[in-house]
C-alpha cells in the first residue's frame, strides 16, 4: 500500500474526480470499484497531506473526465431509448471519448505510471452497462452481444451494431437451372447491363434468394449472405436428406420468429426450386463448422458411353474404383478462376444401378472435393484414372444427382 500511496501522490496536483483517481490502480486488489478505490486514496492522500502541514486534496471539477461519470446515467438512459429500436436479449456497451481526454489520460499514466491502471473507456463500458441493466435488466454479454450499443460520450449520441442473425438448415435444390449463390453479371458485375437485363445477376435467382428473401421480411433486414457445405454445379440437383448451411441475416430488427412456420412459407414459395427442413437457430461457430468440415458426398449419375462396351466390363471396371485414390489436376472448366494443382481425391465406391448398352446409371461415394464429371469422362487426361480410359470408351454425363451430402459431425 506505501507504494500505491507514493505514485498516487504524484497525482495530487491534478483536480481529479474519484473514478479517474482510482482507475490509476484498477488491477491492485479486487472486489471494489474505481470509485471506491479513489475515495480510499483520496482519504490516504489527505493524511499525508496533513501531517505535512498542508491542506487536503483539491477536487472542484475533474481535470481528466470533466466529471464524465456524473453523466452515465444520462448516457444509459440514451442507450436503453435507442435500444428499443430492436429486438435483442442480451447486450455490450462501448464508448467513443474525445481524444483530447485520452491524450490526458496517457499525459498523467507518464506522470503515475500506468502498470496498475484501466483506460477510462473500459471503465465507462463497465458502468454505462450496469446502469442499462438496471434499467432493462438485460444481460451484458462479452463474447457474442446480439447487438453492441457504441455512445459517443461528447453528445450522448447512441449508435447501435446489431449482430447478424444466423439460421441453419438444409435444403434440397430442385432445378437444373439456378445456382446455389447469388451470382453478380461477369459482364457488368452487378451493376446491370444488357446482358444480364438490367438485374445484375448471371441467372434471376438461386438458393440463397429462394431461402433469403423470405427471411428478410420477418426479419426487418436488408442483406443476406449464404454459408453451405460445399456446393453442387448448377446444372445437379441436390436430393436426398439436402445439403447443410447457415443463412446470415445482417443487422435484424427482429431476431425471433416461428421457424417452423418460415420453413413452410419457403418451401411453398420455392415450390418446384427448393426445399428447406430443420431450420433451427445457430451461430458463427457453426458457419465455421460448416464451410470447414470434411464431408463425402453421394452421387447418382446418367452416363452415355460412346462405344460398344458389355455390362461385365463395367462392373470389371467399376470394382477397381471402390476404396481407390484418383489425381484430378485443375479441370480445364474451372481453370480461369482456380489455381493449376494437382489433388488426391478418394473413391469410397461406385455402383451399378442400371446398364443400357450405350447409357448406365451409377452410384458412388467419394470425398468432398472430388470432380464428378472429370472422374467420368477424364477431362483430356487431367483425371487419372478414370472411368472412360478404364472402359476403354468415351463417356460423358447425361445429368448429376447430389443424393447425399455426409456431414462428418453427425455421423
Amino acid at each position: 500500500m506505501k507504494e500505491v500511496l507514493e505514485q498516487a501522490l504524484k497525482a495530487q496536483d491534478r483536480d481529479l474526480c474519484d473514478h479517474c483517481l482510482g482507475r490509476l490502480f484498477a488491477h491492485v486488489g479486487t472486489g471494489t470499484t474505481n470509485l471506491r478505490r479513489g475515495e480510499e486514496l483520496r482519504s490516504l492522500i489527505d493524511q499525508d497531506r496533513a501531517s505535512r502541514g498542508l491542506g487536503p486534496m483539491k477536487h472542484e471539477r475533474c481535470w481528466l473526465c470533466d466529471e464524465m461519470f456524473d453523466q452515465v446515467p444520462r448516457f444509459a438512459e440514451a442507450i436503453v431509448l435507442k435500444l428499443q429500436e430492436v429486438q435483442y436479449d442480451n447486450f455490450l456497451v462501448g464508448t467513443r471519448v474525445d481524444p483530447a481526454v485520452q491524450a490526458k489520460e496517457e499525459e498523467l499514466w507518464s506522470l503515475v505510471g500506468q502498470e496498475h491502471a484501466e483506460p477510462i473507456k473500459s471503465e465507462l463500458n463497465r458502468e454505462i452497462g450496469k446502469a442499462v441493466f438496471a434499467l432493462n435488466g438485460k444481460d451484458v454479454e462479452f463474447k457474442s452481444p446480439q447487438v453492441v450499443a457504441l455512445v459517443d460520450t461528447r453528445f450522448a449520441h447512441v449508435e447501435l451494431d446489431v449482430a447478424p442473425l444466423f439460421l441453419y438448415g438444409r435444403y434440397r435444390k430442385l432445378s437444373r437451372e439456378i445456382p446455389q449463390t447469388k451470382w453478380p453479371c461477369r459482364v457488368c458485375q452487378g451493376k446491370g447491363c444488357p446482358r444480364c437485363g438490367g438485374t445484375g445477376k448471371m441467372y434471376q435467382t438461386s438458393v440463397q434468394e429462394q431461402i433469403g428473401d423470405v427471411i428478410l421480411p420477418h426479419a426487418k433486414a436488408k442483406e443476406h449472405f449464404f454459408h453451405g457445405m460445399g456446393r453442387e454445379d448448377i446444372d445437379a440437383l441436390m436430393l436426398g436428406t439436402g445439403r447443410p448451411f447457415v443463412i446470415e441475416i445482417s443487422s435484424p430488427v427482429v431476431r425471433t420468429f416461428d421457424l417452423a412456420a418460415l420453413q413452410e412459407e419457403i418451401n411453398e414459395k420455392a415450390k418446384g426450386l427448393v426445399e428447406v427442413e430443420q431450420l433451427r437457430p445457430s451461430d458463427r461457430e457453426e458457419v465455421r463448422r460448416v464451410k470447414d468440415s470434411a464431408h463425402d458426398k453421394e452421387y447418382r449419375v446418367t452416363v452415355s458411353i460412346h462405344g460398344k462396351v458389355n455390362k461385365g466390363k463395367v462392373d470389371e471396371v467399376l470394382r477397381t474404383f471402390n476404396r481407390t485414390r484418383i489425381v484430378q489436376r485443375t479441370p480445364v472448366r474451372v481453370s480461369h478462376r482456380r489455381a493449376d494443382l494437382k489433388r488426391e481425391r478418394y473413391i469410397v465406391y461406385v455402383v451399378l444401378e442400371d446398364f443400357q448398352e450405350e447409357r448406365m446409371t451409377l452410384r458412388l461415394r467419394t470425398e468432398s472435393g472430388t470432380y464428378v464429371k472429370e472422374f467420368v469422362h477424364g477431362d483430356q487426361g487431367r483425371t487419372q484414372p478414370n472411368l472412360s480410359e478404364m472402359l476403354g470408351a468415351p463417356c460423358t454425363v447425361d445429368a448429376l444427382d447430389v443424393i447425399g451430402v455426409i456431414d462428418s459431425s453427425e455421423v
